[in-house]
């Protein structure tokens, strides 16, 4: 038989999980491909950039779909097991699981609805008659990048405060700030000065200085929150600060950036997230596809 897509594995997948044991991504494939009655040539089958399998590609985005909806629960590191949410949906007997079906989930909505790009690209995408290779190539990109980002942002809330500290200082050394890496560690979390938790250099001279609040938040971060930032900038006879936050901002804190003399900038979780891809902080390559174009001066003529 063809090699199902990956909607036509989200059924069987939380099936298989439904004992509540803890399972591995691996085991769950394989169980999978018998299942499906895959023959070896099939579960072979590689994806266009030869570093995975078509089936494990598929089967591995079903499980991520199933855990942005939070239907099952990551263990450890390569395991998952069904959630009571999962176990509860099995028992209304499903005929099948699709995209639809996740969307009655609030989480799911948001990890598609994040940015409102996103649809629009996903809308393009499934129109691939009216584009040329190359603009699906980038929408398919944007699509997965944006994916990634999301899955960024929930792996750093679920992480310490400490761990999001050293985080931070990372992609800010990755972007070209905070001079040594000593100097950007004593930085980060030391100063604890009226809503600043460190002081980064601008530039690898020290020439100019950053403040920067870095705070894990589950909810949208107010204006009264930034007036505080910028009264302890103020405080500091600071010019330039940098509120981090894994999640957002209202839209009067953003207004009010806009009017004061001080230059801050808001970065929410979704931006964070993007500037470690940007930066290969906390991510790795999993392909590389290179477009290629013609040499024209190769074929002059002499």
């Amino acid at each position: 038989m063809a090699i199902p897509d990956f909607q036509s594995v989200m059924l069987p997948l939380l099936n298989f999980s439904s004992d509540q044991k803890e399972h591995s991504l691996y085991d769950a494939i394989n169980s999978l491909a018998i299942q499906f009655g895959l023959t070896d040539d099939e579960r072979q089958e590689l994806l266009p950039s030869g570093k995975q399998t078509r089936f494990d590609n598929r089967v591995a985005w079903a499980k991520s779909y199933f855990k942005q909806a939070g239907l099952v629960e990551n263990t450890r590191r390569g395991y998952f097991k069904i959630s009571q949410r999962g176990l509860d949906l099995l028992t209304t007997n499903p005929k099948k699981i699709n995209k639809k079906t996740l969307e009655q989930y609030p989480e799911f909505l948001e990890f598609q609805n994040v940015h409102k790009e996103i649809n629009e690209i996903q809308r393009s995408v499934d129109e691939p008659e009216k584009q040329t290779p190359e603009e699906q190539l980038e929408n398919a990109y944007k699509i997965l990048s944006d994916g990634l980002a999301i899955e960024i942002i929930q792996l750093v809330k679920s992480c310490s405060p400490a761990f999001f500290e050293r985080l931070v200082v990372e992609l800010l050394l990755a972007m070209g700030y905070g001079g040594t890496r000593a100097d950007a560690g004593r930085a980060i979390g030391q100063s604890g000065d009226g809503g600043i938790d460190g002081i980064i250099d601008e530039d690898r001279l020290g020439l100019d200085s950053i403040y920067i609040q870095a705070k894990r938040w589950e909810g949208v971060v107010g204006r009264p929150e930034i007036q505080k930032f910028v009264g302890a900038l103020q405080g500091q006879r600071a010019h330039k600060g940098v509120f981090i936050t894994t999640s957002d901002f209202t839209k009067e804190a953003q207004e009010y950036v806009k009017n004061i003399t001080n230059k801050v900038v808001l970065m929410n979780g979704f931006n964070l997230a993007r500037l470690m891809i940007e930066n290969n902080v906390g991510v790795s390559k999993a392909a590389t596809y290179e477009v290629k174009k013609i040499d024209s001066d190769y074929f002059v003529d002499d």
